[in-house]
């Protein structure tokens, strides 16, 4: 294991794979892979197998939690990697209160998305 996994481990409480999206999504595995490909979704390969896993953060219900693409579309311009997404998203920040990524599931979506905005400047 990597420092840099063993910091996001640290980071995010539970992981889901790809499969297991696919089962609560009731969608095929290749649906899920899609929007990891077009970035809806964040994966990062874990453990030994180096399988791609999602945090559970990120899966409300049936469905992606709201705002996250868009997001992630935010980070990726500000030029941050998978890993330096994760951490970001789970790192506890005393303003919002909690972690981004929590505060994206309680649907406080728009002040993340500034928060990560003025990342860029």
């Amino acid at each position: 294991m990597t420092e840099i996994d063993a910091k996001i481990d640290a980071l995010v409480p539970e992981w889901l794979t790809l499969p297991d999206i696919a089962e609560q999504f009731d969608v095929e595995v290749t649906r899920v892979r899609q929007l990891v490909k077009d970035g809806q979704l964040l994966a990062v390969r874990r453990g030994e197998n180096r399988v791609l896993m999602v945090p559970a953060a990120f899966i409300d219900g049936d469905k992606v939690v709201k705002g996250l693409s868009g997001l992630l579309t935010v980070l990726r311009d500000d030029g941050f990697a998978d890993d330096e997404m994760l951490e970001w998203l789970f790192t506890p920040d005393e303003t919002l209160p909690g972690t981004p990524a929590q505060a994206l599931s309680e649907n406080r979506g728009t002040e993340v998305k500034r928060r990560a905005q003025a990342l860029a400047v």
